[in-house]
């Protein structure tokens, strides 16, 4: 985009380094007080050599993610430590990107979706039924993780998997996103020097590869093009250059969406309703109302309308992406300020959802803030939590589905009690964890 004609000027920068060392153990804080001082408005963060731009305005995310979108690459310093997870399939850029979005967009149309939606159903109240039980103490983000893998897994890889490849995917995964959250915040230090972290990481990479790879070559071999998603993949894919290993990297991003996401962000929802007890009462009137004993099933879906808003806010104050750098690929201005070509530019969805210009009270849990006469009068790219433009997720309506089926499959039989006494704050990685281990224990909803 040319300049020729417009009036910029330089970013404030805002430090960050010295509130980061403030916050060592919630490095969260750092950016949330970078964004107040931003005011809104772009500013650039000082890391000392590297001083990414902070974009968290509503007009200057719909900038980059969609008016100028080309210009704004899912590449450098931020993407590079996960490179080897991710790939260059779907969650990568430029024609990798775009050739992995043609093959699985068809997978994700709502009617694809609706039509998986009664076989999660069955799947979820199974493993409801196996893995929990009353009087017992749970950790949360193991039951999650238990409860959503194998569901993705068996919907999207395969009944054929054994449950010990997918015992094994569930940590390395988990590992995956979290081992090397440290060069999220030195982005700086280039590949070649180890950090804490980079061990683990290529351990998580060879577990993975070590599960998927296999899958692929029994769908090659069985030839079956109608049995599931890697057959599907095989199928498209054919024997094009480098086909098992684009295959490899779009199956690592459906699981990686459909599960690491789906864990982080209903870890959040025990906390949250531990937090507000009005709130519970209204979500367990309607799952009592609605589902009753349960199980929960597909016909009941469209009439948790609360849980549904629940869920909606519950993304608002944590979306699991809750970081989105991109790099400036030509010179490009927003907001009047130039942005010279190769730069960093950081969006974040947990921080424009907490900008008091665009929300009313934004660090308040308030479900109704989603009913529909409210949706209507919000900007577009005030919320975004999962992405927006071309780069938008494939499926948060698959998520939506797999929160509805999840929380009210476990509380219409179920009331949780969380077993701490401390607030809860996110962890840094490039998901939003709650920052504590938590527990909870179970106690049959009958008796609640």
């Amino acid at each position: 985009m040319s300049l020729a004609g417009e009036t910029t000027h330089q970013a404030r920068t805002v430090p960050f380094l010295r509130p980061l060392a403030r916050h060592a153990r919630i490095p969260i804080r750092a950016f949330e007080e970078a964004s107040d001082r931003s005011g809104g408005e772009l500013v650039r963060l000082n890391m000392g050599p590297f001083r990414p731009y902070l974009v968290t305005h509503p007009d200057h995310v719909q900038h980059v993610l969609k008016t100028n979108q080309p210009n704004y690459v899912r590449a450098g310093m931020f993407w590079d430590p996960l490179a080897p997870l991710i790939g260059q399939g779907i969650l990568g850029d430029g024609a990798g990107w775009a050739a992995s979005r043609k093959i699985l967009q068809p997978l994700f149309t709502a009617r694809y979706v609706d039509s998986l939606t009664e076989r999660m159903a069955e799947i979820i109240n199974e493993l409801i039924d196996t893995k929990l039980g009353p009087g017992r103490t749970v950790d949360v983000g193991m039951v999650i993780s238990a409860l959503i893998h194998p569901a993705i897994v068996r919907l999207f890889l395969g009944a054929t998997i054994s449950d010990a490849d997918i015992e094994r995917l569930a940590p390395a995964y988990d590992t995956g996103v979290t081992a090397r959250s440290i060069r999220l915040l030195l982005p700086f230090v280039p590949q070649r020097i180890p950090l804490p972290g980079d061990r683990a990481f290529k351990q998580a990479i060879k577990t993975i590869d070590d599960v998927v790879y296999p899958r692929i070559r029994h769908a090659r071999s069985r030839g079956d093009e109608t049995a599931d998603l890697v057959s599907r993949l095989v199928g498209v894919r054919g024997d094009e250059p480098d086909a098992d290993r684009l295959i490899r990297d779009d199956m690592v991003a459906i699981h990686g969406a459909a599960t690491e996401t789906s864990v982080t962000a209903l870890s959040w929802v025990w906390p949250v309703l531990d937090a507000h007890p009005e709130i519970a009462a209204k979500v367990y009137e309607e799952v009592e109302r609605v589902v009753g004993n349960g199980p929960v099933t597909v016909a009941h879906l469209p009439r948790l309308t609360y849980l549904r808003m629940f869920v909606d806010e519950l993304v608002r104050l944590y979306p699991p992406g809750w970081i989105l750098p991109r790099t400036a690929l030509r010179t490009d201005a927003i907001g009047g300020v130039e942005i010279a070509a190769g730069s960093t530019v950081v969006m974040s969805p947990y921080l424009t959802h907490r900008l008091s210009a665009f929300w009313d009270r934004p660090l308040m849990f308030a479900p109704e803030r989603f009913s529909p006469e409210n949706e209507r009068a919000r900007h577009r790219y005030a919320y975004f939590p999962y992405a927006a433009g071309p780069h938008v997720c494939l499926g948060p309506r698959l998520f939506m589905m797999e929160a509805l089926l999840l929380i009210a499959g476990i509380l219409c039989r179920y009331r949780p009690v969380l077993q701490t006494s401390r607030p809860i704050a996110p962890r840094l990685a490039s998901t939003l964890r709650p920052g504590t281990e938590l527990s909870m224990t179970l106690v049959p909803a009958r008796h609640a």
